[in-house]
């Protein structure tokens, strides 16, 4: 049942994607009233983008390699401007993260407060998928909007032993 819904899904999205390419001048005829408002095919795109990212949360690797294998964009963000890559880290989900990561997921992206998918995992101290994350090469001296580099993140957290640790069990 899970596997017909996906598929229904991405065949939605396909769809959807096609009328709002297609939309082209009509759209840009459109009122600024009706700009404000989201069509039948934006909406179905955000019930994917809620599915994509309620799988890297909750783990379920079929979905995420199902959206994956039809070409959904690996780092799509959310409102929130998290990745899949992210939330998967914060939740624990290792399984999700190792398919994000093994498909290209960007490790070293930031969000709205310039964390990354290790920061999350580091607040969650989910050390595990730090040593995954620690793999992908991202800028030692990349830091957040508050000025912080992981090191300094995970000192904020409590985590300084946790997280050299996990740097040196590769």
């Amino acid at each position: 049942m899970k596997h017909n819904i996906t598929i229904l899904l991405l065949m939605i999205a396909a769809l959807s994607m096609s009328v709002v390419m297609g939309a082209g001048s009509a759209q840009a005829s459109a009122t600024v009233s009706q700009a404000d408002e989201p069509d039948a095919a934006q909406v179905q795109v955000q019930v994917l983008v809620d599915y994509f990212f309620a799988a890297a949360r909750t783990g379920d690797i079929t979905v995420l390699e199902h959206f994956l294998d039809a070409g959904f964009p690996i780092d799509q963000r959310n409102s929130q401007t998290y990745t899949a890559l992210m939330v998967a880290a914060y939740n624990g989900q290792e399984a999700a993260t190792d398919v994000l990561l093994e498909h290209g997921a960007n490790a070293c992206l930031q969000d709205k407060r310039g964390n990354t998918a290790m920061m999350g995992a580091v607040i969650k101290a989910e050390f595990n998928i730090v040593k995954r994350l620690y793999a992908k090469e991202c800028n030692a001296n990349l830091t957040n909007n508050a000025g912080m580099t992981l090191t300094e993140f995970a000192r904020y957290w409590g985590q300084s032993g946790a997280l050299q640790q996990a740097s040196l069990k590769q």
